[in-house]
């Protein structure tokens, strides 16, 4: 695997002031050995106007967050990261990499979640190269390779949650969105290290039940919910009675044999487990006979 390589290149203006006078007298002396109709005078002036003028393709320019990759007939020598007006052998190759922050959001995917429903997720991934070398050699084409491994790691990752989930100890997509997009963000993250890419953020956008099924998904999740809060309520209900049959027993503030407890129990279930406001009634009989 090829690492990057970061070394220095000779600043840009001490390259002007060196190379420009020196192409300039060379022209000069290539101009006045032409009057001299002196042949090998011509050609080696012309020569060291050719090799003057080659130094002058040896000049770049490196903008903020970004780098040079520098190649010599295809072998990697080295990156440059200084930004400025620089120069190195002006037979090497310089490739532009930018190392700025990037984002973009993945389409619309229908996958199946863990329990095999059909859905709608996407995601906003934000990525940036770390490793100009890795990014340049490792992989043909670094920012499509992060966009389709990106949508792989989506896809996969759908697969392993449910949609949604009543029970709080098990992770559900759309109920625990920041340990989702952690896990998304590691997974990303295994995928695109190759190309020395650092994913900065990935958290899902869109989540949805797929059209075809979303209305009888949307009544069950809303059976689903009563359910869970019935069950719910009904447990807090029957410990509060449990509750208040103790403290009442505790304090002596009455004796209940089993019919009235049972008549007190149904009762306050009533109260406690009802949909609607209860309406108080006065019992001016007794319930034995």
């Amino acid at each position: 695997m090829i690492r990057e390589n970061v070394r220095k290149a000779l600043p840009g203006g001490l390259g002007l002031a060196v190379f420009i006078p020196h192409a300039l007298l060379a022209g000069v002396v290539a101009a006045w050995t032409i009057t001299l109709a002196s042949p090998w005078l011509v050609l080696a002036a012309l020569l060291w106007l050719g090799v003057a003028v080659t130094l002058l393709f040896g000049f770049f320019m490196v903008n903020p967050n970004e780098a040079r990759v520098l190649q010599l007939f295809g072998a990697y020598q080295g990156s440059v990261r200084e930004p400025g007006l620089r120069w190195a052998n002006p037979f090497y190759s310089k490739r532009r990499v930018s190392l700025r922050v990037v984002s973009f959001e993945s389409g619309k995917l229908k996958v199946n979640d863990l329990d095999g429903n059909p859905i709608e997720i996407a995601s906003i991934v934000v990525w940036k190269v770390i490793d100009s070398a890795q990014a340049s050699f490792e992989v043909g084409a670094y920012a499509e390779y992060v966009r389709v491994q990106s949508e792989a790691a989506i896809r996969n990752l759908a697969s392993r949650y449910p949609y949604d989930g009543h029970d709080d100890e098990k992770i559900s997509l759309r109920a625990n969105v920041a340990e989702v997009s952690e896990h998304l963000k590691k997974e990303i993250e295994e995928r695109v290290h190759l190309a020395g890419v650092e994913i900065v953020e990935a958290r899902i956008s869109h989540l949805a039940y797929a059209p075809e099924i979303a209305q009888a998904m949307l009544q069950r999740q809303q059976a689903s919910a009563i359910i869970a809060a019935r069950s719910r309520i009904v447990d807090g209900a029957v410990g509060m009675v449990e509750m208040a049959l103790k403290r009442l027993a505790h304090n002596n503030v009455v004796e209940l044999d089993n019919e009235r407890k049972a008549a007190m129990v149904s009762n306050l279930l009533v109260v406690l487990c009802g949909e609607r406001a209860t309406q108080p009634v006065v019992n001016t009989g007794t319930i034995y006979q």
